[in-house]
């Protein structure tokens, strides 16, 4: 949900949390994970939303929305050449777009937890120039359930300056047919929803390089296809015109359920910078192009400027722009016809224009901010470093966010 703004331009297409973890190898500018020593990660964010074109409701509405996601994330080395990573948490969230659904405010589907976990292992062949890695992990909502599968490459070259990696990811869904209370054939007490998959294959190829002591680069193509229900069924659509089975347009029960193709490519391509500008001051740029099948063409930028206030203490203000086109199938309430074959009036799928400008800051002093010893083990744990990020983010569509998340970072022997 808090990505939702983006979901058209991002790698992973059936979870707009972006939940699965590739097994990849570490960037050219991250150090070795220590051997024996576990990196724990306990993060958390906060998300509200509001806005007034509810797909829901066929593109009229509240788009109020709250969500809380904690999630712990591991980093185990095994040994000198082999790593275990784990990302679990969970999403709680309220809607009251989705409040709707049933046309009765209050109703079961205000409010859901979605559940997550996935795991990887990632190890550094014998040449010690290449890392191969395997993962797999599974969500869970009410109306919702995905498994994962993921396997990567990657190789560096002796001097260290170049890689090139490639991850695969193929995503199995099933949903859970909930239709607009109006539109179920058995009436508005119908719970003999049904079901249909949905099937998603991700190919990510990353060739990143130093140019100088001072400038980094990385190009990416992130490819994705997907197949079966793409659309939302409990997401209505209201037409301009009718006939004697819908009734008088735009009265309750003009609506049908939206229906999209069962078949979509994405052509993600980026390009990434960093520049070392001094000591205290590092420059990130990212540049993404974006289409696909549905007709969608998108481009996004973004800059973070890292300063260091002090050695153990970082800002990173950061600012995201992010426009698109709209969809085919897309148009607003009372703007379809009857005689379309697909029509949504979900504003993810709109024209629009976007901008998140927030700012960001982390504390990691050299040695922790604390240590305690652990309730198992006998060991002693280190509280390593804390990041705190807060964004405001608003769209041409009148949909504003704001997140707040922060990262406490410990380490154990």
């Amino acid at each position: 949900m808090p990505a939702a703004a983006w979901a058209q331009g991002t790698p992973t297409p059936n979870r707009l949390d972006g939940s699965g973890v590739p097994a990849t190898a570490a960037p050219l500018s991250r150090g070795p994970v220590s051997v024996g020593e576990t990196e724990v990660d306990i993060l958390g964010s906060y998300y509200q939303q509001n806005g007034d074109h509810s797909a829901v409701e066929g593109g009229i509405g509240t788009q109020h929305l709250t969500d809380v996601s904690p999630a712990i994330v591991l980093n185990v080395p095994l040994d000198s050449v082999t790593r275990l990573s784990a990302n679990v948490g969970f999403d709680y969230y309220a809607s009251a777009s989705t409040d709707r659904i049933d046309q009765v405010l209050s109703s079961p589907s205000a409010q859901d937890v979605r559940y997550h976990a996935d795991f990887g292992l990632a190890r550094l062949l014998a040449d010690k120039l290449t890392t191969v890695g395997v993962g797999a992990g599974v969500s869970k909502e009410y109306d919702y359930l995905s498994f994962n599968l993921v396997g990567s490459y990657a190789r560096t070259s002796r001097d260290g300056n170049r890689q090139f990696s490639a991850t695969g990811q193929v995503f199995i869904d099933r949903v859970t047919l909930i239709l607009p209370a109006e539109l179920r054939p058995g009436g508005t007490r119908d719970r003999k929803y049904g079901s249909d998959n949905r099937q998603s294959f991700n190919l990510s190829l990353v060739y990143a390089q130093v140019l100088s002591k001072r400038l980094q680069v990385a190009i990416s193509a992130e490819p994705v296809a997907q197949r079966g229900l793409l659309s939302t069924p409990f997401q209505r659509v209201y037409f301009a015109d009718s006939n004697p089975l819908l009734g008088a347009p735009g009265a309750l029960g003009t609506a049908k359920a939206e229906v999209l193709p069962r078949l979509r490519y994405k052509y993600p391509v980026g390009l990434r910078l960093t520049y070392y500008a001094t000591d205290l001051v590092q420059l990130r740029g990212f540049y993404r192009f974006y289409n696909d099948n549905f007709g969608i063409r998108a481009h996004t930028f973004e800059l973070e400027t890292p300063v260091k206030v002090t050695p153990f203490f970082t800002l990173y203000p950061f600012y995201r722009y992010h426009t698109q086109t709209a969809a085919n199938y897309f148009a607003p309430y009372l703007a379809h016809s009857i005689a379309d074959e697909f029509y949504t009036s979900d504003y993810d799928l709109a024209a629009f224009s976007a901008q998140k400008l927030g700012l960001g800051f982390r504390y990691a002093p050299l040695y922790g901010l604390s240590r305690f010893k652990v309730p198992f083990g006998n060991r002693v744990a280190k509280f390593k470093s804390l990041d705190l990020r807060y964004g405001h983010y608003w769209q041409t569509t009148g949909l504003t966010a704001n997140v707040v998340s922060v990262d406490l970072g410990f380490v154990m022997p």
